[in-house]
């Protein structure tokens, strides 16, 4: 039986659901596809009882992805071709910006797809879907979230990204853990939902590392710098163990690679000494500032160090976090399916994942029938719950 959060027998849907996913999100697509089609075939008493209702068109379907092309020329320029008909439709057009393996050729030459050229093609998309009744954009890692606000002569490249989809016609924009949410003031009069996923983080580690002590002599939840605390402090509080803190000392006198190069981090908190701890940030780039904070937290005494992260970027490669795998620093790099993973990440002992692809799918089942999402995806309930079984078996 379907879990009841995820089945509205009550509520007309807004329209005919069709996913709309870019190549780059297709695999992930794919297993939220899967889940909705779950969800809808459990609810046969209430498409039974109004079998023939033009409300319910296209409600129990095989599969809800929708049939497009994003085509390039030999010049580099491109164009979105719609094979079916979207009019009535809500489309709920899925994109993943960080997928760079898809490529193109100008001119003869490959190029491998940036983030703009995904954004481009999802306008594209959308320019296609003048006929349907309403459009959704599903970006969970949010197209230049990092570029989120102004601290000299720079673009406020997200800002005016988000204000470029609402002046299209975009009705929501769904993200996962951006990197400021309050880059939504740029378009107050829109839909924007901003969703985190502790509460995968937790199952994917329990699952994992099953004699897991969750308790304040044993557990910690660190944050690596003062822009992650929100996270880590919702997820001590959870837990019911304290948190930590580092902040980074810059020197501002120079730039390196577009950034203020990291002098030392600081430690502010309770001693780790014995303790397994917990990191908690929104991303891993690079990842030299996660595992400097990880060697200093070894160096402190921790017993274990995880790293909780939402998107695992890995733009420099996996040597570095082999080699502080081999050496100790780190013991576990949690991330999720949300963005494009180089196949190689999956051969890593030290890897665990996070799988949105259900939650993600209740989010846009629990739209499409146009109900209020807060209290039913909350990932406070269920992570208590999750606890208290864990606690019991234990």
């Amino acid at each position: 039986m379907a879990n009841k959060d995820y089945v509205f027998e009550d509520n007309i849907p807004v329209g005919p659901l069709k996913i709309a996913a870019l190549a780059g999100s297709a695999d992930f697509a794919n297993a939220v596809n899967d889940h909705i089609v779950a969800f809808r075939r459990h609810d046969a008493e209430a498409l039974l009882a109004r079998k023939g209702s033009l409300d319910f068109r296209g409600y129990d379907a095989d599969s809800y992805l929708l049939k497009f092309s994003c085509s390039r020329f030999g010049s580099g320029e491109a164009k979105c071709v719609l094979k079916e008909s979207v009019r009535g439709m809500d489309i709920f057009a899925m994109v993943d910006v960080t997928n760079y393996s898809l490529t193109y050729t100008v001119s003869g030459e490959v190029n491998h797809m940036s983030p703009d050229n995904h954004f481009q093609d999802l306008k594209r998309l959308i320019g296609c879907c003048g006929n349907a009744r309403r459009v959704n954009v599903v970006m969970p890692f949010l197209y230049e979230g990092r570029q989120h606000k102004r601290t000299r002569r720079e673009s406020l490249d997200c800002a005016w990204a988000l204000q470029e989809l609402v002046g299209m016609g975009v009705s929501n924009i769904i993200t996962f853990d951006a990197h400021d949410p309050r880059v939504q003031n740029s378009i107050p009069l829109s839909g924007f939902d901003n969703f985190q996923p502790p509460y995968q983080f937790v199952k994917a580690l329990l699952k994992r590392v099953p004699d897991l002590k969750i308790d304040k002599e044993h557990l910690m939840v660190i944050s690596p710098d003062e822009g992650a605390m929100s996270r880590s402090v919702y997820l001590a509080n959870n837990l019911g163990v304290d948190m930590g803190m580092f902040y980074k000392r810059r020197d501002y006198s120079t730039v390196v690679n577009g950034k203020n190069p990291i002098v030392a981090h600081e430690f502010l908190g309770a001693d780790v000494k014995g303790k397994t701890v917990l990191i908690v940030d929104d991303m891993i780039s690079s990842g030299e500032s996660m595992l400097d904070t990880a060697r200093e937290l070894k160096d402190r005494g921790a017993d274990k160090v995880m790293v909780c992260c939402t998107f695992g970027l890995f733009t420099d490669g996996f040597q570095k976090f082999d080699d502080f795998y081999a050496r100790g620093y780190i013991d576990n790099v949690i991330t999720t399916n949300l963005n494009y993973r180089d196949p190689e990440l999956f051969t890593k002992e030290w890897y665990i994942e996070a799988d949105m692809s259900k939650f993600t799918a209740a989010i846009i089942n629990s739209l499409n029938h146009d109900v209020p999402i807060g209290k039913t995806l909350d990932p406070t309930e269920k992570l208590q719950s999750l606890l208290r079984k864990y606690r019991e078996q234990a």
